[in-house]
C-alpha cells in the first residue's frame, strides 16, 4: 500500500471516529430547566423585601447573575475540584466510580461532575442507571461547547436541591441562614455546599451529625487549599449548623402581592428604600392603634420623591407578618 493509500486510511479511521463522538453530542439537547420560580421582590440595594413561593410549591428563586465567591469555593472543594479544567466530564472520576460500583455490586459512586450534574437536574433527576449516565455525559459535553463555565456553575446553584421543597442557592441562603448568598459565613457556606450531594440525608434540623461532619470535613479541605486561614477555619468549626427554616423578610407584603400578580415567576428590584420602608410601618402600626378607638382598622402609606416620582415607601396596611 502506498503511503498517500495509507494516509487516506487513516484519515478516514480519524473521522469516522470523530463522526461516532460529535455527533451525538451535537444532536443531544441542552439541558434546559422549565420549573416555576418564585416572585421575588428586593429594595433598591438588592434586600429581600418580601417572596411569594413558586405555583409548584417550592422555593425557587429566580437565578442571581452570579456565584458568591465563598459558595463557589466550598462546591468545587466538595464536588469538582477539577471543574475549570475538564470538558463537562472527567475520566479519572468516572473510573474511579466505575472500580467502586463494581466493589459494591451496585450504584454507589457516579463520578459526575458539575456539568453532568446539571444535565440530570434538568432531566428531572432520574433513576441512576448506565444509560442515563451516558446521556448525561452528551448534555455535559455540549453545555460545555455552549455555555461558559461561569454559566453553568450559575445554573447549577439556581436548579440544586437543598432539602424539602427548597430550591437552589438563593432561596436556601434565606431559608437556611436568613442572609443573602453574598453574606454567609464560610461555615454557612459549607454546610450548603454538601446538602445537594444528598438534600434528603443531610436536611438541616434532622441528621445533625452527619451534617457537622461533612461540614467540618469540608471547612478543613478548604484550610488545605488556603482559602481560609487558621483562625477562620477554628472559628467556622465552632459556628452552629443550620436549623429548621426561617421565615422570609415581608418588609412590603402588599408591594410583593402587586408583583405576584402582575410579574409571577420574577425577580424585581424595586426603588424602594429599605430603611425608610421599615420606619413607615412602624408609624403607620403605632398611629393605627389610635385610629382602631374610631373603628378604623386598616392604613396604608405612599412616600414618593415628588421631583423624580420615585416610590421610596409603599405600606399597604398594618400587617408586617412573616411567610413561613
Amino acid at each position: 500500500m502506498s503511503p498517500v493509500s495509507e494516509l487516506n486510511k487513516k484519515l478516514k479511521i480519524l473521522l469516522i471516529i470523530t463522526g461516532v463522538i460529535i455527533i451525538p453530542v451535537l444532536v443531544s439537547p441542552l439541558p434546559k430547566f422549565k420549573a416555576p420560580l418564585s416572585t421575588v421582590v428586593e429594595a433598591r440595594d438588592g434586600s429581600l423585601l418580601g417572596a411569594r413561593i413558586a405555583d409548584d410549591g417550592q422555593w425557587r428563586f429566580p437565578s442571581s447573575e452570579q456565584v458568591p465567591e465563598k459558595f463557589k469555593k466550598a462546591l468545587l472543594t466538595f464536588e469538582d475540584r477539577y471543574f475549570f479544567y475538564h470538558p463537562g466530564i472527567n475520566p479519572v472520576a468516572l473510573v474511579r466510580a466505575f472500580i467502586d460500583n463494581i466493589k459494591a455490586k451496585e450504584i454507589v459512586s457516579g463520578g459526575s461532575t458539575i456539568t453532568m450534574q446539571v444535565a440530570r437536574l434538568s432531566r428531572g433527576n432520574r433513576s441512576r442507571s448506565y444509560g442515563e449516565k451516558i446521556f448525561e455525559m452528551l448534555q455535559a459535553l455540549k453545555l460545555e461547547i455552549f455555555r461558559s463555565k461561569r454559566e453553568i456553575l450559575r445554573i447549577y446553584a439556581a436548579n440544586a436541591p437543598f432539602g424539602g421543597n427548597i430550591v437552589g442557592l438563593d432561596a436556601a441562603a434565606w431559608r437556611y441562614t436568613g442572609k443573602s448568598p453574598e453574606d454567609i459565613t464560610w461555615a454557612e457556606a459549607a454546610a450548603l455546599a454538601v446538602l445537594p450531594n444528598s438534600p434528603s440525608l443531610v436536611y438541616p434540623g434532622k441528621n445533625q451529625e452527619t451534617l457537622k461532619n461533612r461540614r467540618n470535613e469540608l471547612l478543613k479541605r478548604l484550610s488545605e487549599r488556603e482559602y481560609i486561614d487558621s483562625l477562620t477555619l477554628v472559628l467556622a468549626l465552632d459556628e452552629p449548623l443550620p436549623g429548621e427554616p426561617k421565615a422570609l423578610p415581608s418588609k412590603a407584603p402588599h408591594l410583593t402581592d402587586l408583583f405576584y400578580l402582575k410579574n409571577r415567576g420574577e425577580r424585581i428590584r424595586t426603588t424602594i428604600d429599605p430603611v425608610l420602608q421599615e420606619r413607615t410601618a412602624d408609624i403607620v402600626n403605632s398611629h393605627q392603634k389610635e385610629l382602631a378607638g374610631n373603628f378604623i382598622f386598616n392604613s396604608a402609606a405612599l412616600i414618593v420623591n415628588v421631583p423624580t416620582g420615585v416610590v421610596l415607601a409603599y405600606v399597604g396596611n398594618t400587617s408586617n407578618e412573616k411567610i413561613s
